[in-house]
């Protein structure tokens, strides 16, 4: 009776991690969302409106990465479930999306990067669009960094957490 009863309780605390790894997702996808709801409104309204050189170039690559970020939102959103899973099924969860998280911080890093590069040569080389497109990377890769730094950090919390909550309460025989 002991033994069962641990291993509820154990389960209940599982369904906890995993819920707080689904409702923070959940938030930073409409997070992601609705910032690329306003790069996509921002940018086509810009990019109609402008008389062109950079400033078109800007708008049209903010409204590019607009399109680009709710794609990424929609699919972490829909790719995002709240289902019961074992303690080793928990623990990979969770691994999983702080490595995705700690991944795409390195590709944005990446993007600031590549909007330096081009609005560099767009300014030695005297290319409008290449010095658009470079200006338009850089707050989308500044922005996309506090995003993705703040998601790896909430979700290794929950890992932190979760590590020390399995390593109080193994869920299964070791011999």
């Amino acid at each position: 009776l002991l033994f069962i009863s641990a291993f509820a309780t154990a389960q209940d605390s599982l369904k906890y991690y995993n819920n707080e790894r689904y409702q923070t997702t959940k938030i930073g996808m409409t997070v992601l969302g609705s910032w690329a709801v306003a790069n996509i409104c921002i940018g086509a309204a810009g990019w109609a409106n402008s008389k062109g050189g950079q400033n078109k170039y800007f708008y049209q690559m903010t409204t590019i990465w607009g399109a680009a970020n709710r794609g990424a939102a929609i699919l972490g959103y829909t790719g995002n479930d709240n289902k019961q899973l074992t303690g080793v099924e928990t623990l990979k969860a969770q691994q999983k999306i702080e490595k995705i998280f700690l991944f795409n911080g390195g590709l944005d890093v990446v993007y600031i990067g590549t909007g330096i590069y081009l609005n560099h040569r767009g300014i030695t080389h005297g290319l409008a669009q290449l010095k658009g497109y470079g200006t338009a990377l850089i707050p989308q890769g500044i922005f996309l960094l506090l995003f993705d730094g703040t998601m790896y950090a909430t979700h290794r919390s929950n890992g932190n957490k979760l590590q020390r909550f399995l390593d109080k309460n193994p869920l299964g025989f070791n011999g």
